[in-house]
């Protein structure tokens, strides 16, 4: 479906929600902001084959449509089950129909649930994909150190985030690329504007120094970013 959520004026714009509205058009909505999305997903397959080991967890976090969760259950190791996790009821409804007309070489569960307060089991691959920039900032050490707990020696963390620069003018400059990006997409000012305002006090973006500092302090022996297209971008984390 087309996303037309802000297409139209409002009087009061809340902070935005993963609810029906956006679970409805998510896919439309993904692929026309943000910027390398498919390559992000389609590489996460690549981690996953060379990553996955035999009898671990595959963990999808903030899961929302199954996209990455698929991607994973394709080229996983033998005896892997792909665990994605939402906490919207939405998407998790809409996941569990989507996963199940795809074939892979283990076994997909989508479940409702705080990616903060779950309790991992040994895991080789880890993907949050666009997600840790909606966690409240001080529960994201907290949570890198359990995903580090939780990963067999050699497993990795694909973390993809939005980007935030301290240098202003690399800041202005993505920041008016990405606009571009989703103005040629046939996002309208209006659009851009009201879903901004939406986002405001709920997407919450690290620079990279301060993700990578905080994943060699969580456990992990390598990071680096693996993948940018203006302020969006991922990074890999191997134990």
């Amino acid at each position: 479906m087309h996303d037309n959520i802000f297409a139209a004026p409002r009087d009061r714009i809340g902070d935005f929600s993963f609810d029906d509205t956006v679970a409805n058009v998510f896919p439309d909505m993904i692929r026309r902001s943000v910027p390398g999305y498919s390559n992000i997903v389609s590489a996460i397959g690549m981690f996953t084959a060379k990553f996955s080991r035999p009898d671990t967890k595959l963990y999808d976090l903030g899961c929302s449509l199954g996209a990455c969760s698929i991607e994973m259950n394709r080229y996983a190791a033998e005896g892997c089950e792909v665990i994605g996790i939402d906490n919207s009821e939405a998407m998790v409804s809409r996941a569990r129909e989507i996963v199940k007309g795809y074939k892979g070489n283990g076994k997909v569960n989508i479940i409702a649930g705080d990616i903060t307060d779950f309790e991992f089991e040994p895991s080789s691959v880890v993907v949050l994909n666009f997600v840790l920039q909606f966690i409240a900032p001080e529960k994201r050490d907290a949570l890198m150190k359990k995903i580090a707990d939780s990963l067999v020696p050699g497993g990795i963390l694909v973390l993809s985030e939005k980007f935030k620069f301290a240098d202003e003018t690399i800041q202005n400059t993505l920041f008016d690329l990405h606009l571009d990006f989703k103005k040629a997409n046939g996002y309208s000012d209006l659009e851009i504007s009201q879903k901004r305002t939406s986002l405001e006090n709920v997407l919450i973006s690290d620079e990279v120094p301060t993700h990578i500092a905080r994943l060699k302090n969580c456990g992990f022996s390598h990071a680096s970013v693996w993948y940018q297209c203006f302020n969006f971008g991922s990074i890999i984390a191997i134990k």
